[in-house]
């Protein structure tokens, strides 16, 4: 064998023996799982909710999300209504750093600005509450958020944005109401935008946690009241105190949850962490919805076939004068610049994505009443 043929076979010897190695230490690099480089790190948290909510158990799934996508390293101390502060002052806890996070809704704090309820409980245009949350990512909302917490009311927060809620009934009354008319004067409670609506129609408005409801009924502070869904609602008695179940309404049609953090903590805790947060609010998503269908239905059937609630559907007269209250409320808050950019852009969003989905959707109420003649009447 000639010396160049000899260098050439201890080359080529050479070069297998080091793609081995390397397809070795890939092999050794695949077969061992990813770890975080993050260190553990635990959060305080507080909802808006009490221990046996079933939004503390959205909240849960929030939490345990977070937990399992971290592989352990992110933790979320979840605390219930009243642990550390009541339920209204969770994003002051959160903005001063006695919080790190906390779990509610955006209609609690509209007080210091009514656009805050506007990512929540704000006008329908025709969308629904999973419609307004994609707009939330995709239609400019979550711009307008930020530009309302940092900017306007220089708070120390971020917030994202989980589970789009179903339609939240006109609520609980002593007998059934036929036209708005019945509601005025009546002492009533309800939430952020939802106060102003009301207050148009006439009636009397009396902002509450849901905790608080019961109690102030006894005292006889309000008549009558809405709170969100069949399961929270009678996990706190209502079907004790009020026979009438009103379903639907504009009032809060389009609600979601809000998830805060404290700026600085968020912005202290690695990238991938950072990320989790926010996308573990998508995640909660589906859970939380899931949840809500197999609940808020068995509580509606509990309530009529157990407890002998009377559940009627509320009439479009009252539905058609609460817009028109509505009208009135935009007309009055849209002088204020910023109110008026997140409503138009609401609006603009609503006109678009409504149109495709009312022609395109099926007609769900015709199939219902194929399969199940009878069960409804409107």
């Amino acid at each position: 064998m000639s010396a160049k043929n000899r260098a050439s076979k201890v080359s080529r010897r050479k070069f297998l023996k080091g793609g081995a190695v390397a397809t070795g230490a890939a092999a050794a690099t695949v077969a061992f799982p990813q770890v975080s480089r993050a260190q553990t790190t635990t959060l305080k948290m507080q909802s808006s909710w009490g221990a046996k909510s079933i939004f503390q158990d959205m909240a849960k799934q929030y939490a345990t999300r977070v937990e399992a996508m971290s592989g352990g390293r992110l933790k979320v101390d979840l605390l219930a209504s009243g642990a550390v502060v009541k339920a209204f002052q969770v994003q002051d806890a959160t903005h001063k750093g006695v919080l790190d996070g906390a779990h509610t809704v955006t209609a609690y704090w509209y007080g210091k600005n009514k656009a805050a309820s506007l990512f929540g409980t704000g006008p329908v245009f025709g969308a629904n509450a999973s419609q307004i949350l994609a707009w939330i990512h995709y239609g400019g909302g979550k711009e307008l958020y930020r530009e309302l917490v940092q900017d306007i009311l220089k708070l120390n927060l971020v917030g994202f944005f989980a589970m789009p809620m179903p339609t939240q009934p006109l609520g609980w009354f002593s007998e059934e109401i036929k036209s708005a008319d019945q509601m005025k004067g009546l002492k009533y409670r309800t939430v952020g935008l939802a106060t102003d609506i009301m207050q148009g129609m006439g009636v009397k408005v009396t902002q509450l946690p849901g905790g608080e409801i019961v109690p102030a009924l006894e005292r006889g502070v309000i008549e009558a009241f809405e709170f969100n869904n069949p399961t929270s609602d009678r996990q706190f008695g209502a079907q004790d105190v009020r026979k009438f179940y009103m379903m639907g309404s504009f009032h809060q049609a389009a609600e979601f949850f809000e998830v805060l953090f404290n700026k600085d903590k968020f912005q202290s805790l690695a990238k991938e962490q950072q990320a989790i947060l926010e996308y573990g609010a998508e995640a909660a998503n589906t859970a939380n919805y899931g949840l809500a269908m197999d609940s808020y239905s068995n509580s509606l059937q509990t309530l009529i076939n157990k407890d002998g609630v009377k559940v009627i559907r509320t009439p479009d007269s009252i539905m058609q004068a609460q817009l028109a209250s509505w009208d009135k409320v935009l007309t009055k808050l849209t002088a204020d610049p910023f109110f008026k950019k997140v409503v138009d852009s609401q609006k603009a969003w609503s006109h678009r994505v409504a149109f495709y989905d009312l022609n395109n959707a099926a007609n769900y109420k015709l199939a219902f009443k194929h399969y199940f003649p009878g069960e409804i009447k409107f």
